[in-house]
């Protein structure tokens, strides 16, 4: 009984031996391949201070951006804190590459290795990455927001990448008040040129030429910008308006329009665009059509003749219909039915 004792308390003592020695057998693989994965991962990154040793003038201009200041002072996260090589990808082979050819060139030889752009991520013009491929990088950070219907949206369909609107490694001075298109007072310089108007009217000539309009909106004033009514990174509305409607974008700076009206007038609350050119007309209003004939389009001439008159007469005079019609938009009084009061 003493020997059967003496053999099951050694087979106690061996127990918690062996559970350890089976534990650190599970243990030390994955911390191995743990540290290998930090080894392996923060070799194929630099820093962006490495990138400043042969891009002093470009560094020093991103430094000064809302962004640098993020990725460098203050990172969110890890992918900020690699700074440089958040957009451009591992820096490691790239700088190896260029002090291998700035050596072979130091000794008086040709450099016959790859070139050491191969190894990093290029944007923008003459980027090997396709306007998909580009626009990923940026919408690692910037993909909720206003960019949330970015996929799918127009300027996406049609190959536009971020880089073709935006510039990351400047801020560009702000534009002189004698500029033909002045830019509201705004933080966001990031644009290949002065201002944000130009960027867009780049593409769109034809709404450059309406602007030039006698009637225009408020923005050649600097008064408000294309993104006032649309949201070039895409929208779930039509023509990538910022409301879900025409009228519903109209009463955000025309809340005297919205109504409801005891008499309403169904063009009117169809849509603004019935009787308004928004981007410019040579009419007053941004009409489309002159009175009394753009209101003849609908209404019958008859009793209200729309030929030629004597420029006295009261259906020309001043603004046409709207001389006894003036609740065009619409009339809260009893006997408002024919929009005279």
């Amino acid at each position: 009984m003493a020997s059967r004792g003496a053999r099951c308390g050694g087979y106690q003592r061996a127990i918690p031996a062996l559970m350890k020695s089976l534990f650190l057998l599970a243990w030390l693989p994955g911390l191995a391949l743990s540290a290998w994965g930090q080894v392996a991962g923060g070799s194929a990154y630099v820093g962006s201070n490495t990138c400043e040793e042969c891009h002093k003038q470009g560094y020093r201009r991103f430094s000064a951006t809302k962004m640098a200041k993020v990725f460098f002072d203050a990172p969110r996260n890890d992918l900020e804190k690699q700074g440089c090589e958040a957009c451009h990808g591992p820096g490691r082979e790239h700088v190896e590459a260029a002090r291998e050819h700035d050596r072979v060139r130091a000794q008086g030889q040709v450099y016959a290795g790859p070139p050491s752009g191969q190894f990093i991520l290029r944007l923008g013009k003459g980027s090997p990455l396709s306007a998909s491929e580009q626009t990923a990088r940026c919408l690692q950070c910037h993909e909720k927001g206003g960019r949330l219907f970015w996929k799918g949206s127009a300027h996406e369909g049609r190959g536009l990448s971020c880089m073709t609107c935006h510039q990351v490694h400047q801020n560009r001075p702000a534009a002189p008040a004698t500029a033909a298109f002045k830019e509201p007072l705004t933080g966001n310089t990031l644009f290949p040129t002065r201002t944000q108007m130009e960027v867009c009217l780049e593409c769109h000539p034809m709404r450059r030429a309406q602007l030039q309009r006698s009637s225009h909106m408020p923005l050649r004033e600097g008064e408000m910008t294309c993104a006032s009514c649309h949201n070039p990174h895409g929208s779930p509305n039509p023509k990538l308006l910022v409301a879900a409607s025409v009228n519903e974008t109209c009463y955000k700076c025309h809340p005297e329009r919205r109504g409801p009206f005891l008499w309403e007038h169904p063009p009117v609350m169809e849509s603004c665009l019935n009787c308004h050119e928004p981007h410019g007309s040579t009419r007053p209003q941004l009409l489309k059509v002159s009175p009394p004939r753009l209101c003849q389009e609908c209404h019958d001439s008859t009793g209200h003749p729309g030929q030629p008159h004597l420029a006295t007469e009261r259906y020309v005079f001043n603004r046409g219909c709207t001389n006894c019609h003036s609740q065009i938009h619409g009339s809260n009084h009893p006997s408002g039915s024919r929009f005279q009061r």
